[in-house]
C-alpha cells in the first residue's frame, strides 16, 4: 500500500464516496441529460410558434439547471475525484493508467460543458433575435449533447469495472473500454435519465406556471408525451442490462440494495425501483387525458424523489455487487491486485505497506499491528463500531455475552470469502490475522486504541500499554465464561 491510510471510523470510507456519487448522479442525470433536451426543444417551440411564454418557462428552468449544476453539480464532480482518491487510491490509479486518454478527453468536454451551461443560461436574455437566437439554440443543443457525451465516457470505465471482458488477457485501451456491460448500461442510464429529466420538468411546469392557463396545458401536455415515450425505454433498456450482469454479481443484489439483516425483502425493492417507473407513466397519462386535477404538484415531487431514490438505489447497489472486486479479476475491493496476492500471502501486507508504524508483528506491538491489518485489508468497506462494524458482525456470529471464540474468528478470516462470495479473500499471512484478531479481541471490551495512520514508525500503543490490553482481554474471557456456565 503506498498511499497514507484514510478511515472514517464511524460513517465508513464508502459511505463518503457512495453519498457524493449518489448526489452528483441525481444532478447529472436529472438535470444536465434529462432535462436540458427538453428546455433546448421548448425554446425553439417558442421561437417557433412566436410564443414568448414558451420561451420564458424555459429560461425559467434553466436558470434552476444553472443554479444546481453549478452548486450541488459542480461540487459533488470534484467531491467524486477527492472521495475515490481517498477511498481507494490504489483503484483509482489504475483506471487512470488504463483509461488516460478517455479521461482527457472527458475533462475537455466537461470543461466545455461547463461553459456552455454558462453561455447558454447567460446569454439568453441578450441573444432573442434572429441569427443570435439561432445561436443561443446551438449553444443549448450542444449543452445536451456534450453532458450525454461525458456520462457517456464514465459509463464505459463503470461497465469495465464490472466486467473487463478481455482486457485481462489484451490489455488494450478499446477492449476495456467497449466492455460487455458498457453499451447495455449507456442505454440504460440514458432513458433513465431522459425520465428523472421529464418528472423534473413537470414539477417545474407546475410552479412557474400558473392553474389552468394555456402554457401549464401546452407545455404538460409536452412533457407527458416525452414521459411515455423513454419511461418504456428505460424498462426495455433495464432488462437488457439486467441480462448482462454476471449471474455472481445478481447473487450480491440480496445485500446489495439493504443491509444483510434485510436481505430477505430485497424483492420489494426491486419492485419499487421498477414501480416507479410505472408510476411515471401512469401520471404522464392521466395528464393527457386530464388537463387540471388536484395535488399535480404533490405527485410530481414524489414522482421526482421516487426517481431520485431509485437512481441512488442502482448506484448503491453498482458499487456493490461488483465485489469481492472493484476491477473485476483485476484488483479486490481492499485496493489489492489479484497477481500481488501471492506475494501479499507469502510475507505479509505490513511488510509492503509504506504507510504504517508495523511492519513487524513483535509480542510488543501486536496490537497496533492488529489495527495497522484492519486499516489496510478491512477499512475500505467496514468501521469497528460504526456503520458496517466489526463489532455487530462479531456480536451476531458469537454474541455480545460471550467471548469471541478466538479459533472461530482466526478460522473464519482466513476463509470468510467462501461463505460470502462478496467478500475479498484475506491478503495477508496467519501471522497478520492472529494480530488482527487480537485487536478485534481488545475492540470487545476495550475502547479503541487510537494509531498515527501517517507512517511514523514510533508506536501509538506502547509496550506497557499493549501488555495491559493482552491482560484485559484474559480477564474478561475468564470472567464471561464464568458466568455463562
Amino acid at each position: 500500500m503506498d498511499y497514507p491510510i484514510f478511515h472514517l471510523s464511524l460513517l465508513g470510507d464508502r459511505f463518503l464516496f457512495v453519498v457524493i456519487a449518489i448526489l452528483h448522479t441525481i444532478v447529472n442525470h436529472g438535470f444536465a441529460i434529462g432535462l436540458v433536451p427538453i428546455i433546448s426543444i421548448m425554446e425553439f417551440k417558442g421561437f417557433q410558434t412566436k410564443n414568448s411564454e414558451w420561451d420564458e418557462l424555459a429560461y425559467k428552468m434553466m436558470k434552476t439547471v444553472f443554479i444546481v449544476t453549478t452548486t450541488i453539480g459542480a461540487a459533488t464532480g470534484v467531491g467524486i475525484w477527492f472521495s475515490a482518491s481517498l477511498v481507494n487510491p490504489n483503484s483509482i490509479a489504475s483506471l487512470i493508467r488504463v483509461f488516460f486518454s478517455a479521461w482527457l478527453f472527458e475533462w475537455v468536454i466537461f470543461v466545455s460543458e461547463v461553459a456552455l451551461v454558462m453561455l447558454y443560461f447567460l446569454t439568453w436574455k441578450k441573444w432573442t433575435l434572429g441569427l443570435d437566437k439561432e445561436k443561443h439554440f446551438a449553444f443549448g443543443y450542444f449543452l445536451s449533447i456534450f453532458s450525454w457525451v461525458t456520462m457517456a465516457i464514465i459509463v464505459a470505465i463503470l461497465g469495465f469495472m464490472m466486467d473487463p471482458g478481455d482486457w485481462n488477457e489484451k490489455h488494450t485501451f478499446w477492449y476495456g473500454f467497449l466492455n460487455p456491460i458498457y453499451l447495455p448500461q449507456l442505454a440504460f442510464r440514458t432513458f433513465l435519465a431522459l425520465l428523472l429529466g421529464g418528472a423534473v420538468a413537470q414539477f417545474l411546469i407546475q410552479i412557474f406556471t400558473s392553474k389552468q392557463t394555456q402554457i401549464r396545458i401546452q407545455a404538460t401536455k409536452f412533457v407527458s408525451i416525452w414521459i411515455l415515450v423513454v419511461a418504456p425505454l428505460a424498462l426495455c433498456a433495464g432488462w437488457w442490462y439486467w441480462n448482462c450482469i454476471p449471474d455472481l454479481m445478481k447473487s450480491h443484489l440480496s445485500v446489495a440494495l439493504g443491509t444483510i439483516q434485510f436481505q430477505n425483502w430485497y424483492r420489494l425493492i426491486i419492485i419499487l425501483l421498477i414501480s416507479g417507473v410505472v408510476f411515471s407513466i401512469l401520471l404522464a397519462f392521466i395528464q393527457l387525458i386530464k388537463r387540471q386535477f388536484n395535488f399535480a404538484i404533490a405527485l410530481y415531487a414524489l414522482l421526482v424523489i421516487w426517481l431520485s431514490a431509485s437512481l441512488g438505489s442502482f448506484e448503491r447497489a453498482r458499487e456493490f455487487v461488483r465485489k469481492p472486486f472493484i476491477i473485476k479479476n483485476y484488483m479486490y475491493a481492499n485496493g489489492y491486485k489479484v497477481e500481488d496476492y501471492p506475494l501479499l500471502q507469502k510475507d505479509g501486507i505490513l511488510k509492503h505497506a509504506s504507510f504504517v508504524s508495523t511492519q513487524e508483528i513483535t509480542p510488543d506491538n501486536k496490537i497496533e499491528a492488529g489495527k495497522n491489518v484492519f486499516l489496510l485489508a478491512c477499512a475500505q468497506c467496514h468501521t469497528i463500531n460504526g456503520l458496517n462494524s466489526i463489532s455487530s458482525n462479531f456480536n451476531r456470529m458469537y454474541g455480545s455475552d460471550k467471548p469471541w471464540n478466538r479459533n472461530a474468528m482466526h478460522q473464519y478470516i482466513k476463509s470468510m470469502h467462501n461463505a460470502r462470495t462478496y467478500m475479498p479473500p484475506f491478503p495477508g499471512n496467519d501471522k497478520e490475522i492472529d494480530a488482527l484478531v487480537t485487536y478485534f479481541k481488545v475492540i470487545q471490551y476495550a475502547p479503541d486504541p487510537d494509531i498515527n495512520t501517517f507512517g511514523y514508525n514510533k508506536l501509538s500503543i506502547s509496550k506497557d500499554e499493549n501488555q495491559r490490553l493482552l491482560e484485559l482481554i484474559n480477564a474478561k474471557d475468564s470472567l464471561q465464561s464464568k458466568l455463562n456456565k
